[in-house]
């Protein structure tokens, strides 16, 4: 699977941002809106049935933040931190174009 270079960017600069900041717990995290701008530019959707396929064709239905990688939440949790988006609390049920299939 090859990465583009601006998606290992902008994984490279969250992941940067998340192990500068040690004091801050995960408790204090705050939900990850889609609106925010990193989110609209990875087209992250709280819902994954709403992403637009014609935008996002490597998008497949059952592709869940729940079942990426990336995501950090504890299993059947409904909200987990992302080091994509700063650590922000991600839905489960949710999707972004930085998705990678868990191992």
């Amino acid at each position: 699977m090859q990465i583009s270079r601006r998606r290992f960017m902008i994984a490279a600069a969250a992941l940067a941002s998340t192990t500068l900041q040690p004091g801050e717990s995960r408790a204090d995290a705050t939900a990850l809106s889609e609106t925010d701008p990193t989110a609209q530019a990875l087209g992250y959707k709280t819902d994954a049935t709403r992403v637009e396929k014609t935008k996002y064709p490597k998008y497949v239905a059952g592709q869940t933040c729940a079942n990426c990688q990336l995501y950090q939440g504890k299993p059947g949790a409904t909200t987990g931190p992302c080091p994509i988006y700063g650590g922000k609390l991600v839905d489960s049920k949710g999707w972004c174009s930085a998705y990678v299939k868990k191992a």
